[in-house]
């Protein structure tokens, strides 16, 4: 026998013709769009036909789905003539977010065109593949035999699905037999699939909250209306048996739909349990949202901060604009006929318990979007112009040397020229090379000099990481006549920096993109004693840039403060106590500024630093004894104190707590 098939390229139409091409003797024409011709080995791969002869019998027709007859050349037409004996249209526009004009072209002038094409070579028998979409929103059961009763057809997909069944039913002249498929999912033995719809938009929902909560927590789930799946294999199987079957299916419509049905609750529920994510043990009725007016969720809608809130939610999520429409799907599918033509067949949908861990399992290995994000530090910063301010020495150089192994143009600066030519020196050496410049982010003037340089010499920076910095450990008492140590740290921590991010904003806001990295401290999280100074000035840098982030979210420019922990460099040097202190490198420091960019988280903190800032949240009482605790426990650096010969004493219960507050500034 010979076929011919449309949509032979895609999901199902290729496990067709393999099912086809698997019946001894069979020859498959299959439609093939001009100019892809570079998909065929690809395609006699997954066939099995791998030599020469083999391929003879899936021989590719060149035309278009949006042409009359298929815009198929004519002598093609006379050598098709009479030969074919039976045509499959599967080609389609599935996607629901697809714009209405191409789901037309293709879903019914498409079908039209089939029609057509099927009529003049003479097909003994057109097999079109619908969808149960056609039978729209209709309340209540929706029989294989109902057809003019479907109603809710407003969304594009609904209505074309629906219109190009019509044409095979009234304008057709062939026998012809439909299949409405339900939700179409991966293979139940592989898990196979080639794209993202149906319930793999819930996927990603489900991969957070794996994320987030731990798998005996219950969460709380949305039960809406039955949502009917099937797997690709199941359909197959079905359109294979039932085509080459009695020819009484003529002129007959067969729901290929799972018997059972599920909730979309069920569903989410079934999913989270193969993905190990928390079970829904609780169900709220999204029906309870019919009960508030149309007007007042359009009116909601119509609020910039919710209409912004939701579609930021939705493209984290990857949930199309439309999902909610059909979380309270109505319609129910018989399948009296179906069950008719596959009796002693052996062909049952398998049960979705079953193979639901086979989808998520190829769904977290090849479909998952965060797959596709290049994560790599290259990826983020090759060719960008990337400023490190103190990038001389300590965390600013190890991040430096990181941008410019990843390929960014990599600007330092610093105020000791000496090291700037070593650190320059360093970079060449490795095969890389630094941009380097003084500046004195203390001096306002130099800063003001230092941006405008920036400006001429690279069009300002694409990455701030906001670097340089001045840390004192020194108690308060000990402080009343050091004035002079709050003005220090608050010129170079807050003003300095200021300058120098105001003064490249205008250009990142220009371009509409830009990220700025603050290196904030651990201790703005815990309040840590001995350092007011220092933390102050931290937390009025962390302070400014919330509210910066808050008025550049929707020009392009973000914000990341990295509350960083205790790390080994010349800074904390003159604190000897900080010798026997777990600290981190300077490379695991670079390491956090490098996923900073990458990711552009709004802040990165330790379990540490968030543990602080909780319990001062809660129970700041607490919170203070405990400080009050380590504060007497450690006195002031004998360089806090002047006399830089001292060595520090600690009791053991000190150096017990050196351990158990790993990171922490003491």
């Amino acid at each position: 026998m010979e076929y011919f098939v449309t949509g032979a390229t895609g999901f199902i139409g290729k496990r067709l013709v393999k099912a086809l091409l698997a019946r001894r003797g069979s020859m498959v024409h299959f439609l093939l769009r001009p100019g892809s011709e570079s998909k065929l080995d690809e395609l006699y791969k997954f066939w099995g036909l791998s030599t020469k002869a083999a391929r003879a019998r899936a021989l590719p027709v060149i035309g278009d789905l949006t042409s009359p007859k298929l815009g198929v050349a004519a002598d093609d037409i006379r050598a098709l003539k009479g030969r074919i004996a039976a045509a499959y249209h599967l080609a389609a526009v599935y996607d629901l977010s697809a714009d209405a004009d191409s789901q037309v072209q293709v879903n019914i002038e498409g079908t039209r065109n089939l029609v057509q094409f099927a009529q003049a070579v003479d097909a003994r028998h057109l097999h079109h593949v619908s969808s149960i979409a056609a039978a729209g929103l209709y309340e209540g059961v929706f029989r294989e035999d109902m057809f003019e009763e479907a109603e809710g057809l407003e969304h594009p997909y609904f209505m074309t699905k629906h219109e190009s069944e019509k044409i095979v039913r009234s304008e057709c002249k062939l026998p012809w037999t439909v299949y409405r498929p339900a939700l179409v999912v991966g293979d139940s033995q592989t898990g196979e699939m080639d794209k993202i719809d149906g319930p793999y938009y819930f996927f990603k929902l489900i991969q957070r909250m794996r994320q987030i909560l731990p798998p005996w927590m219950p969460s709380v789930g949305i039960e809406g209306g039955r949502i009917n799946i099937v797997p690709v294999d199941f359909v197959v199987a079905c359109i294979d048996h039932i085509s080459h079957a009695a020819a009484d299916n003529a002129g007959k419509c067969f729901h290929l739909v799972d018997p059972k049905g599920y909730r979309v609750g069920d569903v989410l529920d079934i999913f989270s349990k193969a993905a190990h994510a928390p079970k829904m043990n609780l169900f709220v009725n999204a029906a309870l949202l019919g009960f508030i007016p149309k007007s007042v969720k359009k009116g909601l809608m119509a609020l910039s901060p919710v209409r912004r809130i939701r579609n930021a939610v939705m493209k984290d999520l990857g949930l199309p604009d439309d999902m909610f429409t059909f979380i309270n799907f109505p319609t129910r599918y018989d399948r009296r006929e179906l069950d008719r033509a596959l009796d002693g067949s052996g062909i049952e949908c398998p049960n979705l318990n079953d193979y639901a861990w086979v989808l998520w399992d190829y769904w977290e290995r090849h479909l998952d979007p965060d797959l596709f994000i290049d994560r790599s530090l290259k990826g983020t910063v090759a060719g960008k112009v990337v400023l490190v301010t103190g990038g001389s020495s300590g965390i600013g150089l190890a991040a430096a040397h990181k941008f410019a192994e990843a390929g960014a143009i990599t600007v330092i600066c610093g105020r000791d020229q000496a090291k700037l030519d070593e650190a320059c020196a360093e970079a060449k050496a490795k095969g890389y090379a630094f941009v380097a410049y003084a500046a004195d982010i203390a001096d306002m003037a130099d800063c003001d000099r230092f941006v405008q340089l920036l400006i001429a010499n690279h069009g300002g920076v694409d990455f701030l990481i906001n670097n340089a910095g001045r840390s004192i450990r020194r108690a308060i008492e000990s402080s009343y006549d050091r004035f002079h140590d709050f003005e220090r740290t608050m010129q170079l921590n807050y003003f300095g920096c200021l300058r120098v991010t105001m003064g490249l904003l205008p250009g990142m806001a220009a371009k509409r993109k830009g990220h700025v990295v603050n290196i904030s401290s651990i201790g703005v999280l815990t309040n840590a004693p001995r350092f007011s100074a220092y933390v102050a000035s931290k937390a009025a840098l962390d302070a400014w840039t919330r509210c910066a982030s808050s008025e550049f979210a929707d020009v392009g420019v973000t914000f990341t403060t990295i509350n960083m922990p205790l790390v080994r460099t010349p800074m904390i040097a003159p604190t000897k106590i900080y010798n026997n202190v777990p600290t981190l490198s300077p490379e695991e420091a670079a390491d956090m500024i490098a996923q900073a960019c990458i990711q552009k988280p709004v802040r990165i903190a330790t379990r540490l630093g968030i543990t602080g800032q909780l319990l001062h949240a809660l129970l700041p009482r607490v919170a203070q004894i405990g400080m009050n605790t380590s504060f007497r426990m450690f006195p002031d650096s004998s360089a806090a104190k002047g006399d830089k010969s001292a060595k520090p004493q600690l009791s053991p219960e000190a150096m017990a707590m050196q351990q158990l507050m790993s990171g922490i500034h003491f």
